[in-house]
């Protein structure tokens, strides 16, 4: 949904409540576990952001606080919803003097300790979202070089008429959004310092 006007509290709330009833835009729910579905744009973002059991745990804190969100530009819409499967999540961007309201629901979280210790979630895009597809953000520690790695895989193409006709921008909207949740991850768990 694109507006003019940064939406109030109350217009983002009734929003996120409106399509927390509706299905997926898209059939390949759950793709980012493995391989992305033909016919969308892959996005992969993967970089070291610090070292050690500590920064791990940072990192894991810093993703359920949603804080690879906080961009400036794009935000949550409505305060933080718990990192759990089914919560719909609404996520708020400003481009060009433009407010692009979006819809997502977490398809699933992932917690593992073996092969290494591991932690994320993935949301899906709401019928009332610029682009159709799927987001995973991940953080990995891998103790035989005890390095975390923070890493976004995401699926998509374009769902809304603005998004298909400034697909080039809404392209390298999608790697300004990689680089900076990168630096804001960084950013998170060295300010947990």
């Amino acid at each position: 949904m694109f507006l003019i006007r940064k939406p109030t509290a109350l217009a983002i709330n009734h929003f996120r409540q409106t399509q927390g009833f509706l299905d997926f835009s898209y059939a390949a729910v759950g793709a980012t576990r493995d391989t992305p579905p033909p016919g969308f744009v892959v996005d992969h973002t993967r970089e070291q952001i610090g070292v050690g059991e500590t920064t791990f745990r940072r990192a894991q804190e810093a993703l359920r606080n949603w804080r690879q969100l906080e961009l400036g530009w794009v935000s949550l819409g409505t305060p933080p919803p718990a990192v759990k499967p089914g919560e719909t999540v609404s996520v708020l961007a400003r481009v060009f003097g433009l407010w692009s309201l979006n819809a997502c629901r977490i398809i699933y979280v992932t917690q593992q300790q073996t092969p290494w210790p591991s932690f994320g979630y993935a949301y899906g895009t709401l019928p009332d979202h610029a682009e159709t597809g799927e987001e995973r953000f991940l953080v990995e520690w891998t103790p035989r070089d005890d390095a975390v790695y923070y890493d976004i895989l995401a699926f998509s193409r374009p769902h809304h008429f603005l998004s298909q006709v400034g697909y080039p921008i809404a392209r390298r909207l999608q790697r300004r959004f990689a680089r900076e949740s990168m630096a804001a991850m960084r950013h998170a768990v060295s300010q947990a310092q």
